[in-house]
């Protein structure tokens, strides 16, 4: 049984790669599909799974990008600035004392103009004048600063930051994990689905054997009844209600018939394929199918090992953790930062060459501290509004948990009592068969009515399409117990 059903997948995943490749789904045109070649042929081209590959993607990303931030950041800034005027130090030219050397002083003193006749300097203004000046123009002290270009490599590091960073990077992990989660509960809803199409395409191709084999029978007796009323041993009133259960048994053949087609449709859809493409089904005969192949009914399970499990829970789970780190990011708000600064500044014209016309700078490097004061208890509202969400997130896994246990209990009882439906409706068909026999029987022999004939065909046209569908129903069970506890592999 295992084997074949990797050679199944080994078909199925050949197949898929043939039909990709080649843009073409003519290849499973009239071929046979076993349920697990659906399921991985569903697996393969449903667009929702596709669309959590990208998903996954998108958070190996963003972990990436997190991680990044541990490393030294490398940035570069320049510009370019036009200015209408000059840069002058003064309004106009300049003259400056100058002192000189007095021996008798042994000191540096101004020399002023001094009135020969009296010896006193001469005073300007009520200042004295200097004798000697330093001519300062107002042009040597003007620089041209019209077209400025600047810019400047910034080298950052992070030394701690109040634990954001792991925090983000924490939250990064657990949201690719997520993502893959995720995909892992959409493919099991998949798988579900392609479960539900399969059998039911398997279900309707049985029940139209069945209608068949009910218009046959009704055919018949519609036969022999007309041979009947031409011997005078039956009564035109047997001929109409045989005419009109036939006509009804064929209205019936036809809404199975265009069901099947729908169903296949439908299959069709949710394998990926066009849904126009007809392809046969291997457990199309139903009655080769046992339905005791199924997984037993356990009477209790070890719900940890389910909680483990089940993909929705491991999503809850990640969600928690998501959100203890979203409390330790709002609490990073609270805490220094520390980074460590280095940076290459340049620009033309530079100051480091009397505003020379020609690109020069210098490196720096230092260090920032930021320290969190007071704030009016912003950041700490943030912090707690933080933990009240992940406490909230702890109670909606616990309650997820407690409807699990119901789900599990539920499909446990549900797969149990399916089991003994069909066990029921087997006893059943054995004794509409063998009502249907002693009744035909008695109608050749004469001592049964066309209506004795009927009922015991109604009968067993009932106890038939009871066994097809308990049948159906106890794999479909089976399949959502599996998927409840989290074994629908994929």
């Amino acid at each position: 049984m295992r084997l074949t059903a990797v050679t199944g997948l080994l078909l199925a995943a050949t197949l898929t790669a043939s039909a990709e490749d080649n843009n073409d789904y003519s290849v499973y045109e009239g071929s046979t599909m076993t349920l697990e070649q659906c399921r991985q042929l569903a697996l393969t081209n449903n667009k929702q799974l596709r669309q959590q590959d990208e998903k996954i993607r998108a958070a190996g990303y963003q972990k990436d990008e997190a991680f990044a931030a541990y490393l030294p950041a490398l940035d570069f800034a320049g510009g370019y600035m036009y200015n209408q005027k000059k840069l002058s130090m003064f309004d106009s030219d300049q003259y400056l004392p100058i002192k000189n050397f007095n021996l008798e002083t042994k000191g540096y003193e101004f020399a002023v103009v001094k009135n020969p006749m009296t010896g006193e300097p001469i005073l300007n203004n009520g200042q004295p004048i200097p004798e000697q000046v330093a001519f300062l123009p107002k042009e040597a002290l003007s620089y041209d600063i019209h077209n400025v270009f600047f810019g400047a490599v910034t080298l950052t590091q992070p030394i701690y930051m109040g634990g954001k960073i792991v925090a983000m990077n924490k939250i990064t992990g657990f949201a690719e994990d997520l993502a893959k989660t995720m995909k892992n509960s959409a493919a099991q809803d998949v798988i579900y689905a392609v479960d539900a199409a399969y059998w039911q395409v398997v279900s309707l191709k049985a029940k139209k054997k069945l209608a068949v084999s009910y218009v046959g029978l009704l055919d018949t007796l519609q036969h022999n009844v007309s041979l009947m009323v031409k011997e005078g041993v039956a009564t035109q009133r047997d001929q109409l209600t045989v005419d009109v259960k036939l006509n009804s048994a064929q209205i019936d053949l036809t809404k199975v018939e265009n069901g099947l087609v729908l169903s296949r449709m439908a299959l069709a859809q949710v394998c990926g394929l066009p849904v126009n493409t007809t392809f046969t089904l291997a457990d199309e005969d139903v009655a080769a199918v046992e339905a005791g192949q199924t997984e037993p009914v356990a009477t209790s399970y070890d719900m940890a090992e389910v909680y483990r499990r089940r993909a929705d829970l491991q999503a809850l789970e990640l969600g928690v953790k998501i959100y203890e780190q979203k409390a330790n990011v709002a609490r990073s708000a609270m805490l220094p930062n520390l980074v460590l600064v280095g940076a290459y500044s340049f620009s033309n014209p530079n100051l480091y060459d009397g505003f020379k016309k020609k690109f020069n700078g210098a490196f720096s490097i230092g260090a920032m501290l930021t320290i969190p004061i007071w704030h009016w208890g912003g950041n700490y509202n943030k912090y707690r509004a933080a933990k009240a969400e992940t406490r909230a997130m702890e109670m909606e896994l616990e309650n997820a948990r407690t409807l699990v246990d119901l789900q599990v209990k539920q499909a446990a009882f549900k797969s149990r009592e399916a089991e003994k439906t069909y066990d029921m409706t087997r006893t059943n068909l054995a004794k509409a068969n063998e009502n249907l026999r002693c009744a035909s029987l008695g109608f050749k022999e004469g001592v049964m009515t066309v209506d004795n004939v009927m009922e015991a065909q109604t009968a067993w046209l009932k106890a038939h399409s009871e066994e097809i569908d308990s049948r159906i129903d106890v794999y479909l069970c089976s399949v959502y117990l599996q998927k409840v506890l989290g074994r629908l592999n994929n």
